[in-house]
C-alpha cells in the first residue's frame, strides 16, 4: 500500500506525487465530497458501495481509490490487467478511459478500452500488448472473455460504474460472468446513484464487508437541480416544448422521449421551427451518435432529443436544462434522466411536461423520488419576450473590444441612420433569428373545456360517456373494442367518439342524439345466445384519473369468450404487440459485436 495515501482533511496534498501533479495540472485544488470519502482511512483497501451524484467527480474518486492497488505494480510488464472498470454505455466507458488516462499518465499506466461499436480486433491487439487497466461495457467485455482475449486472473480491483443503470439495461448475466472470472480476493467498488433491491443482491453476492458511502445528503443527489412540472393539454405538448426552450435559452438542453419514433418526430418538428437540434436513439449508428455529441460539445447544436437508453452515460458540462417530454416510467428513470444536469456543483433545471389527466400519477412519482417540484404553467409568449429583452440588453451591454474595421462600419451606419434606428434594426435582426413562441391554451377549466369543444369533429360537439368494465389489464384494444361496440350498440364506427382505456375499465363517447338508441341496443344484447352475461357497458360520467378503475377490488365474473386465469382479448389471442410504439429498450447484449 502506498504510504500516506489516505487523507482525513479536504486536500490533495498527501496523495502520491505522481497523481498529485496530474490533478494540479487539471486545476484540481481540493477533493470533492465523494473523492474525500473514498480516500478516508476507513475506506482503505475495502470493498465500497458508493452512492454519489453523477458529475460529482466520482471517476477521479475511484481512480484515486485504485491507486493503492495499482501504483506499486505499474512498473512491471502488464502481463494481465490489474484493474477492471465496467460502465453501462460506450460514451461513459470512453469518458472514464479519458479521465483515467490523464490521471495515470505520469505513472505509466497502460489503459485498454473495450466497447461495443468499435473495432474488436484492435481491442484484442491492445489487450495482447498488455494493459494495466481495462475499461469497457458489459457485453463487449464478456465477448472478449469468452474468446480468451481478456485475462482476469490477476485483477486486484473491479469498479462497477453506474451499476444500477447496467442492471436496468439488462446486463446482469454479463456482470455475473465477468465477476465470476475474477479472483476471490479482489476489491469490488460499486458506484450506483440509487440502491434498488437488485443492486443490494449484487453487493451481497460479490462484496465482503463493504463500506457504504453516501454523499449529497438525502435528496438523492439532486440538490443542484430545480424541478418544475408544467401542466398542459395533451394536444399541446410540442408547443410547450418550444416555449420552454425559448424561455430558458439553455446553452445545452436534452429532451427525453419514450420511443425512437417520438424522438424522430420531435426532432423534425424542432428542426422545422429553427432550433439547432440533434437526435439520439437506438436507430442511430455509433458514428451518428459521435457526430451528434460533438455538435453539442462545440455548440453547433444546443438541443438534443433522445430516448432514455441512448442518453445514458452522456457527459455534457454545458447541459443546464432537461425536459421530460414524455413522463418517465418510474422514479428511478426520472432520477437518471434529471441527473444529466446539475452536475459537479453546477445548477440545472429539470422540467416534466404533464398532460392534465396524468397529474396525479406524476405527483405520486415525485413523492416516491422525494422530489419537491414546483407546479407551473407553460411559459407564455409575453413571458418569453420579456426574457428575450433582458437577455438582449445583457448581451449588448457587455464590455467588448472593437477593432478598427468595426468602428469604421459603425461610423458609416451612423452617417446613414440615427442611433435609435440602428439599435432597433439590431434588435429586429436578433429576434428574427429566434424561433417564434407558441400560443397555448390558458390553464383554467373554462379555457380547457372551450378548447376541447373546438377540437371535436363534426357531430361530436355534444356527447355522452359510456364505460365498459374491461381495460388494459384485460388487454383492451381499440382494434377489437370498436367492432364489439358496433355489434352490441347497433352503430357504425363513425358514431364512436373518443376512447379512453384505463387499467380495468374503458370509457368512450357516443353522440347524445343517438345515446338512447345505443343504450336500448345494449340492453337487448346484454346476454349472448347461450344466456351468459356479455361485457358490461353502461352510461358514465366520463373517465377518471384513478388507474385502478371504477370497480377496483371487485372480483370479475368470468364471461364467455374470456379464458379463465390470465386475461386475454375476447379472441383468446391477447392484445397484439405494437412494434412501432415499443419502448426503446436495448437488447441485453446490445453492445456485443455481431
Amino acid at each position: 500500500m502506498w504510504p500516506g495515501l489516505f487523507v482525513s482533511i479536504m486536500t490533495f496534498s498527501n496523495i502520491p506525487p505522481v497523481l498529485g501533479e496530474a490533478l494540479t495540472e487539471r486545476g484540481y485544488a481540493e477533493p470533492t465530497e465523494v473523492q474525500a470519502a473514498v480516500l478516508a482511512q476507513d475506506a482503505a483497501d475495502r470493498d465500497l458501495i458508493v452512492s454519489a451524484q453523477t458529475g460529482s467527480g466520482k471517476t477521479v474518486a475511484f481512480g484515486l481509490a485504485l491507486a493503492g492497488n495499482l501504483l506499486d505494480r505499474l512498473a512491471e510488464p502488464a502481463a494481465a490487467p490489474l484493474a477492471l472498470i465496467v460502465a453501462p454505455t460506450r460514451e461513459l466507458a470512453l469518458q472514464v478511459s479519458r479521465e483515467l488516462g490523464w490521471l495515470y499518465a505520469k505513472a505509466g499506466a497502460r489503459i485498454a478500452t473495450c466497447v461495443g461499436g468499435m473495432d474488436a480486433s484492435k481491442e484484442r491487439r491492445s489487450l495482447r500488448g498488455g494493459a494495466h487497466i481495462v475499461v469497457g461495457t458489459p457485453g463487449r467485455l464478456r465477448d472478449h472473455l469468452e474468446r480468451g482475449a481478456l485475462n482476469l486472473t490477476a485483477i486486484a480491483a473491479v469498479v462497477l460504474d453506474e451499476a444500477d443503470e447496467m442492471l436496468d439495461m439488462g446486463f446482469r448475466e454479463d456482470l455475473e460472468e465477468i465477476l465470476d472470472a475474477t479472483p476471490d480476493g479482489r476489491r469490488t467498488l460499486l458506484f450506483s446513484a440509487t440502491m434498488p433491491k437488485p443492486i443490494v443482491a449484487l453487493a451481497r453476492r460479490y462484496q465482503r464487508d463493504a463500506l457504504r458511502i453516501s454523499t449529497g445528503g438525502n435528496d438523492r443527489g439532486h440538490g443542484d437541480i430545480a424541478f418544475q412540472a408544467v401542466t398542459v393539454s395533451p394536444s399541446e405538448i410540442e408547443a410547450a416544448v418550444v416555449n420552454l426552450l425559448r424561455f430558458h435559452e439553455a446553452e445545452t438542453a436534452i429532451l427525453f422521449c419514450a420511443t425512437r419514433d417520438n424522438v424522430r418526430r420531435l426532432h423534425a418538428t424542432l428542426q422545422e421551427r429553427g432550433f439547432a437540434v440533434v437526435a439520439l436513439s437506438g436507430e442511430h449508428s455509433q458514428s451518428e451518435r459521435n457526430q451528434a455529441l460533438q455538435a453539442l460539445r462545440d455548440r453547433r447544436a444546443r438541443v438534443c432529443v433522445a430516448t432514455d437508453v441512448a442518453a445514458r452515460g452522456i457527459d455534457l458540462p454545458s447541459l443546464s436544462l432537461v425536459i421530460h417530454v414524455e413522463i418517465p416510467r418510474d422514479a428511478e428513470t426520472l432520477q437518471h434522466r434529471s441527473g444529466r444536469t446539475g452536475r459537479a456543483g453546477k445548477k440545472g433545471t429539470a422540467v416534466l411536461i404533464v398532460p392534465y389527466p396524468r397529474r396525479k400519477r406524476v405527483e405520486f412519482m415525485l413523492r416516491g423520488a422525494r422530489i419537491d417540484a414546483e407546479w407551473i404553467d407553460a411559459p407564455t409568449p409575453e413571458a418569453i419576450r420579456k426574457q428575450d429583452r433582458e437577455r438582449l440588453l445583457s448581451a449588448l451591454l457587455e464590455p467588448v473590444e472593437y477593432d478598427e474595421e468595426d468602428r469604421t462600419l459603425a461610423q458609416r451606419l451612423l452617417a446613414e441612420r440615427s442611433p435609435e434606428d440602428i439599435a432597433a434594426a439590431l434588435v429586429r435582426a436578433h429576434r428574427a433569428a429566434m424561433p417564434q413562441p407558441e400560443e397555448l391554451i390558458e390553464n383554467t377549466p373554462e379555457a380547457r373545456r372551450a378548447a376541447q369543444q373546438e377540437r371535436h369533429r363534426p357531430g361530436f360537439e355534444d356527447t355522452v360517456w359510456f364505460r365498459m368494465d374491461i381495460g388494459r389489464r384485460q388487454n383492451a384494444d381499440p382494434r377489437w373494442l370498436l367492432p364489439l361496440l358496433c355489434r352490441r350498440g347497433h352503430i357504425t364506427r363513425n358514431e364512436v367518439g373518443a376512447i379512453r382505456i384505463g387499467a380495468n375499465e374503458t370509457h368512450f363517447q357516443i353522440p347524445r342524439a343517438i345515446a338512447d338508441k345505443f343504450n336500448a341496443a345494449l340492453a337487448r344484447t346484454a346476454k349472448d345466445e347461450s344466456g351468459e352475461e356479455a361485457v358490461g357497458i353502461e352510461p358514465s360520467d366520463g373517465p377518471r384519473e384513478a388507474a385502478r378503475g371504477h370497480h377496483a377490488g371487485k372480483p370479475r365474473q368470468h364471461r364467455k369468450g374470456w379464458p379463465k386465469g390470465r386475461s386475454a382479448a375476447p379472441n383468446g389471442k391477447g392484445r397484439p404487440k405494437d412494434k412501432a410504439g415499443a419502448k426503446d429498450r436495448p437488447h441485453r447484449r446490445k453492445d456485443r459485436p455481431s
